[in-house]
């Protein structure tokens, strides 16, 4: 990584007080600290020059100015008009050699539906503890673009993302995120990194896309067919995917004719065996 001054706590504390801002629990910020941290960051998400990283909620530019040095552009997503205002100018201080490759788009992830050229190869960011899974299913969803993923979210929602089938994390967002994407867990992060420290430990997701699975049923009706698996996940499939299908019959026709056991549950299946059961009941 280029040598490039990284923000500390001293500097972060600063720039909130110049803002007059305190970190908000409504849009989960908790910013980082530690310039360490944001370097583990940068470089387990294997970005490179070539790459266009997706930032979501670049708060006061911590992790922004380390992927500055590494990529060929940043688009940083912020949500707080302030925080999105001042981040240019921070660059601008601290990086000015770098400080054309940065773009800020004041959106909230979880709408975002277009940005502008060229298109995201990376998303890398500290997401906010209360929208990370579907901010991530969502831009992965909108962004085909998007080759590698590296978040860092709640450890207990990093150890579900990456949950295998069988496993006591697994659920809806490990077979929804395994649609897109093979999902391992790459590192694990303590609570002193952030200012203000939150109360639970943290997790660094990797993600690399991969195509979904072979089906004649679409991500939505694969979608469907997971929800209604897990809302119930303690049913049988028979019995929890009996609304869905229309009734518990029609769960079991369903079922056998993708080969699954209805008397096993969500929790055992792969997300190929919940596309072979949607397009099931739709042949």
């Amino acid at each position: 990584m280029a040598a490039v001054t990284l923000l500390g706590a001293a500097q972060i504390r600063a720039l909130a007080t110049e803002l007059g801002i305190r970190p908000t629990k409504s849009w989960g910020q908790n910013f980082v600290v530690d310039a360490n941290t944001v370097r583990k960051i940068v470089r387990l998400a294997e970005v490179t020059g070539d790459d266009h990283v997706v930032e979501v909620g670049p708060g006061l530019g911590s992790l922004t100015l380390a992927l500055l040095t590494e990529t060929a552009s940043v688009t940083a997503v912020e949500i707080d008009p302030v925080l999105a205002a001042r981040l240019p100018r921070t660059i601008g201080e601290f990086d000015p050699e770098h400080a054309d490759r940065l773009r800020v788009v004041a959106a909230d992830a979880l709408t975002l539906r277009e940005l502008p050229d060229p298109q995201p190869t990376a998303l890398v960011a500290n997401l906010p503890y209360n929208v990370s899974v579907p901010v991530v299913l969502s831009l992965l969803e909108h962004f085909p673009s998007i080759r590698r993923v590296l978040v860092m979210v709640q450890l207990e929602v990093a150890e579900r993302l990456a949950a295998a089938p069988g496993s006591k994390a697994y659920g809806v967002p490990s077979v929804k995120a395994a649609w897109y994407a093979d999902v391992r867990l790459a590192d694990r992060v303590g609570r002193t990194v952030f200012w203000p420290a939150p109360n639970v430990d943290s997790g660094l997701v990797a993600m690399t896309r991969r195509h979904p699975p072979v089906t004649t049923a679409t991500r939505r009706e694969v979608f469907a067919c997971i929800d209604a698996a897990f809302a119930q996940r303690r049913k049988t499939l028979r019995a929890a995917l009996a609304g869905w299908a229309g009734s518990a019959p029609a769960a079991e026709e369903a079922l056998r004719r993708a080969g699954i056991d209805p008397t096993w549950r969500g929790e055992r299946l792969s997300v190929e065996q919940f596309a072979a059961i949607a397009a099931a009941r739709i042949a």
